[in-house]
C-alpha cells in the first residue's frame, strides 16, 4: 500500500540546519509530486516546497526561499528537505504529501509527520 514516512526532525539552534526525509513506499516517486507542509500550534496548515514529476521544477513558499532546498533520490524512493538558516518561527510538524503535480489540489496520501522545534 501507498505510504509516506517522514524522518530528520529534531530540537536545532537558531541558524542551525536540519535535513528531513520522506521515504516512500507501494508507488513509483517518479510518476509524483512530493510536497512538504508544516504546520504550527495555532496555525493553519501551509505549504513550504514542492518537487515536480520526473525532473520538473521545484517551488517554495516565500519563508523557504533561499534557506530549503527540496530533492529526491528516485533509486532510493526518498524526498529531502534541506533546512538551512533556521528561526523559530520554523517550529512545527512537517509533512510530506504526493500529488500528480505541485499545483493540484489532490494531496491524496499524507505522511505521519516529524516535530522541528528551533530554540536556544
Amino acid at each position: 500500500q501507498v505510504q509516506l514516512v517522514e524522518s530528520g526532525g529534531g530540537l536545532v539552534q537558531p541558524g542551525g540546519s536540519l535535513r528531513l526525509s520522506c521515504a516512500a513506499s507501494g508507488f513509483t516517486l517518479d510518476y509524483y509530486a512530493i510536497g512538504w507542509f508544516r504546520q504550527a500550534p495555532g496555525k493553519e496548515r501551509e505549504g513550504v516546497a514542492c518537487i515536480s514529476p520526473s525532473d520538473g521544477p521545484t517551488y517554495y513558499n516565500d519563508p523557504a526561499k533561499g534557506r530549503f532546498t527540496i530533492s529526491r533520490d528516485n533509486a532510493k524512493n526518498t524526498v529531502y528537505l534541506q533546512m538551512n538558516s533556521l528561526e523559530p518561527e520554523d517550529t512545527a510538524v512537517y509533512y510530506c504529501a504526493r500529488d500528480t503535480h505541485c499545483s493540484g489540489y489532490a494531496w491524496d496520501y499524507w505522511g505521519q509527520g516529524t516535530q522541528v522545534t528551533v530554540s536556544s
